[in-house]
């Protein structure tokens, strides 16, 4: 079994989200935010029947119900690691990204929206 992630330090939180927010954020910021959300969700919704991928920096199992162990997971959300950020952070809606195709979410439990914001 993997790992789970552990949540980063708040204030290189704070630090890489600011940089987000004015537009120069690098790719060690998007892969601390991403993980440290992931960490966020994983605390808050645990479980294995939701497979949450943001390539190429993590993925993790979250949310109750059946456990898979091998192959596609009857449930997978993928987005990459800005739609994760704005969705873990609340600066866009569940039901924004989805209709703007910026969520790939399929399979039964896919639907992240009550989960977020994160904070």
């Amino acid at each position: 079994m993997a790992a789970r992630l552990r949540p980063a330090d708040p204030a290189d939180v704070a630090a890489a989200l600011g940089r987000v927010a004015a537009d120069e954020a690098d790719r060690v910021d998007l892969r601390l935010l991403t993980k440290h959300f992931l960490a966020v969700l994983e605390d808050r919704a645990p479980g294995h029947s939701v497979e949450v991928r943001v390539p190429p920096y993590a993925a993790v199992q979250v949310i109750p119900g059946v456990r898979h162990t091998r192959g596609t997971p009857p449930a997978v959300v993928e987005m990459d690691a800005g739609t994760w950020i704005a969705l873990a952070s609340g600066t866009v809606s569940w039901a924004d990204a989805e209709s703007a195709g910026r969520v790939r979410a399929s399979g039964e439990r896919a639907d992240l929206a009550p989960y977020l914001p994160l904070g």
